[in-house]
């Protein structure tokens, strides 16, 4: 029973650190962005390139992040920015840059199943369990995630300029704010967590050019359901998650799979705000 708890607890950490990138980006830029698990795949990739250069597996984290800041920077520069105003062509836009991404990636990785070194191994005890180190390390990963984005969202300019932008963006960009500012600096912000999510992800799995795309469906449907609030995200994925677990476990890994998108699918169809106000 305890290692049920757990599995529940460090699943709703991953899929909230998975999903915090993309719905900064949503909350902010009013654009889904479905280059997400392309992002994903960069930062698992990066904790590639530090097990094969034999540095501290550690390293992965800052890597990861670096390395989705940098391609965010570019992709909003030369790909979203001009499409602010066409919301359905940005869709578009990122959903071609993910396989983009995913196709360069085989080209200078291959197509081959990799694995990147933990930086945690071994189990501890918990209430007389043993369970994964390196799988309760995620949860406060994912606490330390949650955090950070509300410290920058509350005690920042930057935070207080993004939830102008957010309410109102012609009244804050009529009191000086300069939007498109927040919008790049957000967009580097959530591609620097998706990747940072793929370096977390993949010492549980492995490595691979399409090892985004399954997450970035769930993510994509637990941003829904959130309504764009974190503490509702928190929520989504733990309630969402949980199921995804319990279905895994007592009636099959497969349909286990499905679930999360459909327990969102019927939560919409009852319930429009889903986990938020409303």
């Amino acid at each position: 029973m305890t290692a049920l708890v757990l599995d529940i607890v460090t699943t709703a950490a991953i899929l909230f650190a998975v999903a915090s990138g993309l719905l900064i980006i949503l909350g902010v830029l009013k654009i889904v962005n479905f280059a997400h698990g392309g992002f994903l795949t960069i930062g698992g990739y990066s904790g590639l390139v530090v097990t094969q250069l034999g540095l501290n597996p550690w390293l992965a984290y800052p890597a990861a992040v670096v390395a989705g800041i940098v391609m965010g920077a570019v992709v909003e520069r030369f790909v979203i920015r001009p499409l602010y105003d066409r919301p359905l062509d940005a869709i578009l836009a990122t959903w071609g840059l993910g396989i983009i991404i995913g196709q360069l990636i085989t080209i200078v990785f291959g197509r081959e199943i990799q694995f990147v070194q933990t930086p945690i191994t071994g189990a501890a005890s918990v209430f007389g369990e043993t369970y994964s180190l390196y799988r309760l390390f995620l949860i406060l990963a994912a606490a330390a995630v949650a955090g950070g984005i509300a410290a920058l969202l509350n005690a920042t300019r930057l935070g207080l300029e993004a939830r102008a932008v957010i309410m109102n963006e012609p009244l804050a960009r009529g009191i000086g704010i300069n939007s498109g500012h927040v919008r790049f600096v957000t967009f580097c912000i959530g591609a620097g967590l998706a990747s940072l999510a793929g370096a977390l992800i993949t010492p549980l799995s492995s490595v691979d050019p399409n090892m985004g795309v399954p997450w970035l469906v769930n993510a994509f449907m637990l941003v829904l359901v959130s309504s764009v609030s974190l503490a509702s995200l928190a929520t989504a994925a733990l309630t969402l998650g949980g199921a995804q677990v319990l279905v895994s476990t007592f009636i099959s890994p497969v349909i286990g799979g499905l679930t999360i998108v459909v327990l969102a699918a019927l939560l919409l169809r009852i319930r429009p705000a889903g986990f938020g106000h409303g």
